[in-house]
């Protein structure tokens, strides 16, 4: 067990319709930690990231955030989805608005800060993940890496607690993806508490504490990267890893 739960889920089922998504999918996620999840398309690591800001609702369970558990909508939900920041494959962000306001508007809107403090804030942030120099450009003027460091930023002005990434790198272009996994090796660094759903498994290999390795909406291994990838214990694991190491 996480020596400081601040995720937990326990026997958590979701379904869409008839199909069983998730099967009584039970989760500890310590500070500080950065868990990442990886397995076949289908196998519900998307709708586990997504359920655990309450964008996909659960049929049964029980999710807690910092021994919270999760609001079901209204300003408490706003202010849990600030406490935990999502990064998603699509950037997601306001295409008629600039760079720093992008990064600014959750601050001021949500955590009320004043436009001078959102904006000296979000500087900080976009220095911090190399686009200082990119503040006064709109969405359409960066690369797709360059947008999704700016939804990084977005997501850390918020001050979460913990970190969601749903496939950041999916929608990118080759060349960009290592500038965003670089970003989050940071992150890392600093101690972030996150959730990764990814293809990327030097990511996982290098960045992670723990592999949950999915598959029929049920966690098959959670083990350190180390042991997950040198000697995964279930067949479901062998073969998934057999066919993307070979490329």
């Amino acid at each position: 067990m996480a020596v400081d739960p601040l995720i937990e889920l326990r026997d958590v089922n979701k379904y869409f319709g008839e199909l069983h998504v998730l099967h009584d999918v039970s989760l500890t996620v310590g500070r500080g930690e950065v868990v990442v999840v990886i397995g076949p398309s289908g196998s519900g690591k998307s709708t586990l990231c997504r359920a655990i800001n309450r964008l996909e609702p659960i049929a049964s369970g029980t999710i807690t955030l910092d021994g919270r558990p999760l609001p079901e909508e209204g300003r408490s939900l706003a202010e849990l989805r600030s406490e935990v920041g999502m990064v998603f494959q699509s950037f997601n962000l306001f295409a008629h608005k600039t760079v720093l306001q992008n990064v600014s508007l959750g601050q001021v809107k949500v955590r009320r800060r004043t436009k001078e403090e959102a904006g000296r804030r979000s500087r900080e942030l976009l220095d911090r993940v190399g686009l200082a120099d990119q503040a006064d450009k709109y969405p359409a003027q960066l690369s797709g890496g360059q947008q999704q460091r700016v939804a990084i930023a977005r997501a850390l002005a918020m001050d979460p607690k913990a970190l969601l990434f749903d496939e950041p790198t999916s929608a990118l272009d080759p060349e960009m993806i290592n500038e965003v996994l670089e970003v989050m090796r940071q992150l890392a660094r600093d101690g972030m508490t996150m959730v990764v759903v990814t293809h990327e498994m030097g990511f996982a290999r290098s960045a992670a504490n723990r592999v949950l390795f999915m598959a029929d909406g049920r966690i098959v291994e959670d083990r350190t990267p180390e042991e997950f990838f040198t000697d995964p214990r279930s067949d479901r694991a062998k073969d998934f890893l057999s066919k993307i190491l070979k490329h």
